[in-house]
């Protein structure tokens, strides 16, 4: 049997490790199903959620040109539609709506002042230093040979 893309299979958990579990599928054939790919929800350890020999349903998400199988389980389940995740759809820019970007809107410091600001603050600490640092060396001429 051709693994293909996005096809479900059945398979039997024949190891785990802290990164995922692997899945042998018909015919010898085993997959990796990534710690990200277990649960819908954070799993911190694997086998709260899978044991070794138990049979799960899985979806084969990608395949790699060496053979390798990635495989999922979250995405092997249903969910009715109220449970899947609506997102708005993406405008004309790629994003997801909200509020549009208004530069210079009320109570915003244009570019100007924030550098103005900065160089202020910058020449202050750095004159705080050099009076700090002059006095623990003895100021200037305080050199003795």
């Amino acid at each position: 049997m051709a693994i293909e893309v996005g096809t479900k299979l059945e398979g039997k958990v024949t190891g785990i490790t802290h990164f995922g579990a692997f899945v042998d599928l018909s015919g010898g054939v085993t997959g990796l199903v990534h710690i990200s790919e277990i649960a819908d929800s954070y799993v911190k350890d694997v086998h709260e959620h899978l044991k070794i020999n138990d049979v799960v349903t899985v979806k084969v998400i990608n395949v790699d040109k060496d053979g390798k199988i990635g495989l999922s389980i979250r995405q092997a389940v249903d969910k009715p539609p109220e449970q899947q995740q609506q997102y708005p759809p993406r405008g004309p820019r790629g994003d997801r709506g909200g509020r549009p970007f208004k530069p210079g809107g009320p109570n915003r410091a244009t570019f100007e002042d924030k550098v103005s600001r900065f160089l202020r603050d910058s020449e202050e600490r750095m004159s705080n230093l050099k009076k700090n640092t002059e006095s623990k060396r003895g100021g200037r001429g305080g050199r003795r040979s």
